[in-house]
């Protein structure tokens, strides 16, 4: 009983956030001048990217190496730095809107397919990550190996093309 009503919470949570998500990206227009206000959120918004990647990698080495105390110090740590990611992301798409892809040619044909992977998994990971830390906290460790198989290399994914995304609509 208990385990069920975690999962209806992440299933909750998780389908809150793609709605908030989705509704700022595709619904919703902000006021106009609010991209200066923000203007310094999407450089952030790319670090707790690259630093979640970082954290996601050095915990699955600890975990390798059976340093269990680092791995879930790295683990929870990237969770943490992934919602600040979050918090981020959504008050700049709340006050900015989105900003459209200026890269003409060959690029496009990259990007765009890398953009919608990129928001296909980040939808995805967030009850994965959610139901995988839950599994360790309960000590279901079994379970918690069992999904964290998928959910590290999607995470990781997610991070680094979030990073890849950011370097392309604002450095190219």
């Amino acid at each position: 009983m208990k385990d069920r009503f975690a999962l209806l919470l992440i299933g909750v949570i998780s389908l809150v956030i793609v709605l908030v998500v989705g509704y700022l990206l595709l619904g919703q227009r902000p006021e106009t001048g609010g991209r200066s206000a923000v203007g310094a959120l999407p450089l952030l918004n790319a670090c707790l990217n690259a630093t979640s990647t970082a954290l996601l990698s050095a915990g699955w080495i600890f975990i390798r190496r059976k340093r269990v105390t680092a791995h879930k110090t790295c683990m929870v740590s990237a969770l943490v730095v992934s919602t600040l990611f979050l918090v981020s992301y959504v008050t700049y798409h709340a006050i900015a809107g989105s900003r459209p892809f200026g890269g003409q040619g060959w690029i496009r044909v990259v990007y765009f397919p890398l953009l919608v992977s990129h928001i296909v998994l980040a939808a995805a990971i967030v009850p994965l990550a959610l139901t995988t830390v839950y599994r360790a906290l309960q000590g279901t460790f079994a379970r918690h190996v069992r999904i964290a198989r998928w959910t590290l290399p999607i995470w990781l994914y997610v991070s680094v093309t979030g990073v890849l995304v950011y370097w392309m609509l604002y450095r190219l």
